[in-house]
């Protein structure tokens, strides 16, 4: 959805899932290319948006020691 309907306020959950299933999400986020995000999207901003949330939740799963190589 385009930003003009949504604020910029952070949101935090929190998500209860296996070992296994956390290490198969942080694959898929790193085999997770610009043109899979843009071909699910309204609009290149949309994208970008469902990167950069990809990109957090990627980075909550390092600090947690799931980050594929």
């Amino acid at each position: 959805m385009p930003s003009k309907i949504y604020s910029q306020k952070m949101v935090q959950f929190s998500v209860d899932m296996t070992e296994q299933e956390a290490w198969a999400l942080a694959q898929f986020i790193k085999r997770s290319r610009w043109q899979q995000y843009r071909d699910n999207a309204v609009d290149e901003e949309d994208a970008y948006n469902m990167m950069d949330a990809l990109s957090a939740v990627r980075d909550a799963l390092a600090k947690i020691k799931f980050s594929p190589r």
